[in-house]
């Protein structure tokens, strides 16, 4: 009995794995097939300027209303801590430097996720269960460039936008809380910053946000065409979407993050 059990375990744990390699599998060729598709043709002006509006312009007041508060969060919190300690004139560098490297890049990919991500998947899952994807095929229209290819291009275009758009906020946000409520200087929160942070820094945050925007937009598509099983089944694809896209941005942030600070220290050395 118990080595029945012991067989029964290792075969879900077998499935498991393989349907997971199955998955990472379909994902690279999708990803693979969306890229050629997109060189060999691109997509059209219109169909991408569309996704643009969609996921740049409609994401601004998120993206701003959270840039803004964790500006306000980050400097509140900094001068708190930092009082005792005499250190109130770097306020203003935590928050760049936060903004700029970490949390501006990454709250604004789980913003997109959340309000783009989201909605992109529920959409291309309903085509799929309502078979406006097999008409399109039908039709010999390539899924790849007139559905996936302008909502990835669309992406990873406007994260990037998207982000330095929030860094900014969160700046601000940072200024308004140190100057006008805790009485520090304009100069004494803004001086500070060009002596310590770099274009290396704002590279960071930028190719983040572009890892992350095509990251969303890929994982969106990919769970919303392999969507079955009728409403219930956009349903599962979408919440899936966003966890993955999530865990996805948070797993490939910190590697990004220890790749970028090797290549500094190493770029600090040849120079």
């Amino acid at each position: 009995m118990e080595s029945e059990k012991e067989e029964l375990q290792l075969s879900v744990w077998l499935r498991d794995r393989l349907r997971f390699i199955e998955g990472m599998g379909e994902y690279a060729t999708l990803f693979g097939n969306v890229l050629k598709a997109a060189i060999k043709k691109p997509p059209a002006l219109y169909l991408l300027l569309r996704q643009l509006y969609d996921v740049g312009v409609s994401s601004l007041p998120v993206v701003a209303i959270t840039g803004l508060f964790t500006g306000l969060v980050l400097a509140a919190q900094s001068f708190y801590q930092l009082a005792d300690k005499g250190l109130t004139s770097i306020t203003g560098l935590l928050v760049a430097k936060a903004m700029i490297t970490e949390l501006g890049p990454v709250l604004t990919a789980f913003m997109v996720t959340g309000r783009v991500g989201a909605a992109m998947c529920a959409e291309l899952g309903t085509m799929r269960v309502t078979e406006q994807v097999d008409a399109l095929e039908t039709m010999a229209v390539n899924p790849n460039r007139y559905l996936i290819a302008p909502r990835v291009l669309a992406g990873a275009f406007m994260m990037p936008l998207l982000t330095i758009f929030s860094m900014l906020m969160g700046i601000m946000g940072g200024y308004v809380i140190a100057v006008f409520f805790f009485g520090m200087s304009p100069t004494a929160y803004f001086d500070p910053m060009p002596l310590h942070i770099t274009m290396f820094d704002l590279a960071t945050g930028i190719v983040k946000a572009f890892v992350f925007g095509t990251i969303i937009m890929t994982v969106a598509c990919y769970k919303g065409m392999k969507t079955s099983g009728g409403a219930a089944g956009v349903g599962r694809a979408t919440t899936n979407s966003v966890v993955m896209s999530y865990c996805c941005i948070l797993f490939t942030n910190f590697f990004l993050t220890l790749a970028m600070n090797i290549f500094r220290t190493q770029l600090k050395k040849l120079l």
